[in-house]
């Protein structure tokens, strides 16, 4: 996990030395960056997903080695964000992992197999009853890391779904089995090996609200700061054929149109009734008022 995050925020570290035109740092912070990727896809890769990590020990936590706690969410959400293994497969195999042996009706459940008892070597992970809380409960706050991932690798219709299970816009109606309130966040939904599969517990004491913005706005609907000016790089379900948007970004107001043509990414982006070329509007502080035409 810690790795995947070190690559996820190492990139962006050394591109803003860029952007501060420092080359010999923007040179030894991604020189940092390759060789975590490097160690992560040789040392972190178990053959169909990401570990969780080695205890202290040395031995593999969240591997197909283990008997209990094979896999893990946190590890292949940040590190397919990361971008870890997406030329070669290896991230999209994680993901598929993910589905296969994580996703369920109400979410992505922490890890699989929950822990049947208490490990010294482990802690807390180990101490709650299977399918709750840290031990195969579908925590939520990490949730997000999966949505963000599916839209790194291109699959708008996965992400859009992954969302709506523990957005609770979408969860009203089954507001007799999640029994807490239908307009908030819950930290924790008992998962599939829960005495209470679906049952939710502590609203508003989660991050989860964050992080779903960020998916969201920042991913699936693709509008997000960068250091050249305002990016989109919508990932959409094919459902959503349409769409305005009005952001506020460095004193001026962007004005967005995107229409959904099925293409994978951006094919046109025409700002002002200018065509440019890529998917960022170039900030330009004169400028108070963007419209801008974005088409996939």
């Amino acid at each position: 996990l810690i790795a995947g995050m070190f690559v996820y925020i190492g990139r962006e570290f050394a591109r803003l030395y860029k952007t501060l035109n420092n080359d010999e740092m923007y040179k030894y912070i991604s020189d940092e960056v390759e060789k975590m990727t490097e160690a992560v896809l040789e040392y972190g890769y178990d053959g169909e997903w990401f570990i969780r990590a080695y205890d202290a020990n040395g031995n593999k936590v969240g591997s197909d080695e283990c008997d209990e706690g094979k896999i893990f969410i946190e590890s292949n959400g940040f590190c397919v964000m990361a971008g870890i293994g997406k030329e070669d497969g290896r991230a999209q195999k994680a993901l598929d992992s993910v589905k296969k042996y994580l996703e369920c009706e109400y979410g992505i459940v922490l890890n699989y197999p929950p822990y049947s008892g208490y490990r010294l070597e482990l802690g807390e992970i180990s101490s709650y009853p299977p399918g709750y809380k840290e031990n195969a409960g579908v925590f939520c706050h990490n949730n997000p890391w999966v949505i963000i991932g599916e839209t790194v690798m291109g699959n708008g219709e996965r992400a859009f779904e992954l969302y709506k299970k523990i957005a609770p816009a979408y969860l009203e109606e089954i507001s007799e089995i999640h029994k807490t309130e239908p307009y908030v966040y819950s930290q924790m939904i008992a998962g599939k090996d829960a005495a209470r599969f679906g049952e939710a517990k502590n609203s508003w004491l989660t991050g989860t609200a964050a992080w779903t913005f960020t998916s969201i706005s920042q991913y699936i609907l693709g509008v997000r700061a960068s250091f050249e000016g305002l990016t989109i790089d919508p990932c959409l379900p094919d459902s959503i054929k349409n769409l305005t948007i009005t952001r506020k970004f460095r004193d001026a107001v962007y004005n967005i149109t995107i229409n959904n043509n099925k293409h994978e990414r951006v094919s046109s982006l025409i700002v002002n009734g200018n065509e440019i070329t890529g998917n960022t509007v170039p900030f330009n502080a004169d400028t108070k008022e963007f419209n801008v035409i974005v088409n996939i």
